[in-house]
């Protein structure tokens, strides 16, 4: 199993040129795979700016020409299905057929509430995730797409033009064992879930591989991923000065995520990657948070990502 790997930009607190300057840096280093999020406000602080995902998306896919184009995730609260489903067409035309579309049940019930947004309770959300995913399917695929289902109807609906792509990937998101999972076995041709500590995504790989095995599903068409942070140095002190930055990055989701992001030196990061390989990760895609770190996106991709080539 081939490993390989991504850069997701989180598009907070950040000029759209920053953005660009990583997108064109994932495209030329060898990255498989690029994305950003579906977010209205900054996760570190309310009052910090937010560009919104699918015209980001849809600008990473006009900006690059090699690496895989993605969002992890839209929450499908925030559309109509049918709404972001030809968006997901239009981003596959505009990048020559390399949009992977991502969907998940969401999750920042604050954001929602200040924009008059509703955010039902997770049962609800997981059924309009899964009607969300039977629609995106049948506007790609078929001529005309009827359903009758509990949150969503569509009367003989066309999405026109067809992806550039005779079967873009359609990604889910989450990990949550009794139903999310179910839900990707059932739907998903890739599944992410972000900042777990190896062994935590080694035990929902599992799960997910079990409810494969359930729904009768070939486990291995599934693609496995992680988001994971990065803090990297050449040395100890440069490390510690860069795990200071987290802080800033995160800010009071910090406590949340620390067991997925990767701290220390060249050697160590490849460590911990091997962990995440081990556990099951087919792309480990690297998650960025604004100030972006430069220098240790440099040394990544030269004294990390050659050590799996």
């Amino acid at each position: 199993m081939a490993l390989r790997f991504g850069l997701h930009t989180g598009p907070q607190d950040v000029s759209i040129g920053d953005l660009r300057r990583a997108w064109r840096r994932a495209d030329e280093a060898g990255f498989h795979w690029c994305s950003v999020w579906d977010h209205f406000y900054s996760l570190s602080s309310p009052a910090g700016p937010c560009l919104e995902g699918v015209a980001t998306m849809a600008a990473l896919a006009c900006e690059t020409k090699r690496v895989r184009v993605g969002c992890l995730v839209f929450c499908v609260m925030y559309r109509h299905p049918a709404v972001l489903a030809n968006a997901a067409v239009t981003i596959d035309h505009l990048s020559g057929g390399r949009c992977e579309l991502g969907i998940g049940a969401g999750w920042n019930e604050p954001e929602a509430a200040a924009y008059g947004m509703d955010f039902p309770p997770i049962g609800e959300r997981l059924g309009r995730l899964e009607e969300t995913a039977k629609i995106i399917r049948g506007l790609w695929r078929n001529e005309e797409t009827t359903l009758n289902g509990r949150y969503y109807r569509l009367d003989r609906a066309r999405c026109e033009p067809k992806p550039v792509q005779a079967a873009p990937r359609l990604w889910i998101a989450g990990q949550g064992e009794r139903r999310l999972l179910r839900i990707v076995a059932r739907h998903a041709d890739a599944w992410n879930v972000p900042f777990l500590s190896p062994e935590l995504y080694a035990a929902r790989n599992a799960t997910l591989t079990e409810w494969c095995e359930r729904e009768r599903r070939d486990p291995t068409a599934i693609l496995r991923s992680v988001n994971v942070g990065l803090v990297i140095g050449r040395t100890d002190a440069e490390v510690r000065r860069e795990e200071a930055l987290l802080a800033d990055q995160f800010g009071p989701l910090l406590g949340l995520v620390r067991d997925g992001i990767m701290v220390g030196t060249p050697q160590q990061v490849i460590d911990r990657i091997g962990a995440y390989h081990d556990a099951g990760a087919e792309l480990v895609i690297i998650a960025l948070r604004a100030p972006f770190n430069w220098g240790g996106l440099e040394l990544f991709i030269s004294d990390v990502m050659p050590a799996f080539a």
